[in-house]
């Protein structure tokens, strides 16, 4: 299912914009694959159990019923939520993380 990839919170977008201009270009090059791959099916990753979302993405979002991770290279996780407002679909790009952080927030 094709959706519109959008991020979750301006800083999120700052930090992405970041790393096109002066950060890690490669792992900016696995996003924008990744926010491709989402685009065309926004089911593409892994869902992650509704008991496992962490309350700080609750409370900077709001409202959250599901959550999805897609892993990139080097053990690197896009964590997102689709939303359908009956007339789209969004994938919001909540996070990324390295698998070490991911492990943290999600207490495995």
């Amino acid at each position: 299912m094709k959706s519109d990839v959008v991020f979750g919170d301006e800083k999120l977008q700052k930090q992405f914009e970041e790393l096109k201009n002066t950060g890690d270009k490669q792992l900016f090059k696995q996003l924008e694959r990744a926010f491709e791959n989402l685009e065309s099916n926004a089911f593409c990753g892994i869902q992650i159990p509704k008991k496992l979302i962490p309350q700080e993405y609750i409370r900077k979002f709001g409202e959250i019923t599901n959550l999805w991770k897609y892993n990139l290279p080097d053990a690197w996780r896009l964590i997102y939520t689709i939303k359908n407002n009956k007339i789209e679909i969004l994938s919001v790009l909540l996070d990324w993380l390295n698998h070490k952080d991911y492990e943290r927030k999600f207490k495995y």
